[in-house]
């Protein structure tokens, strides 16, 4: 009986360990994904104020045909007619 009984202890700390790095993959896991979220956040905060910084550098600069980055400066203006004349569009449509 008492080779039964070594067999269940046996058996028993191996689903334990098994339990155990099962749970601790799990907790890793989720510790992984609430990191990349975390990253993710950092990562928008970055976009956002890199945008703001060329929204002020192009209020700033914009004018000035000089200014480097031009052809993002031109390119900017043209995307801005073109959507005002797109609007006008909209608005003729609309009856405006």
């Amino acid at each position: 009986m008492v080779a039964g009984m070594d067999v269940f202890e046996r058996l028993g700390d191996t689903i334990s360990t098994k339990g155990k790095e099962a749970a601790d993959k799990a907790r890793n896991a989720a510790e992984i994904l609430s990191l990349r979220s975390q990253i993710s956040t950092c990562e928008e905060v970055i976009k956002k104020n890199y945008l703001e910084i060329g929204r002020l550098y192009y209020e700033r600069y914009g004018q000035d045909p000089d200014a480097p980055f031009e052809k993002q400066r031109k390119a900017i203006q043209n995307a801005r007619t073109g959507a005002e004349s797109l609007q006008a569009q909209i608005d003729r449509l609309k009856g405006l």
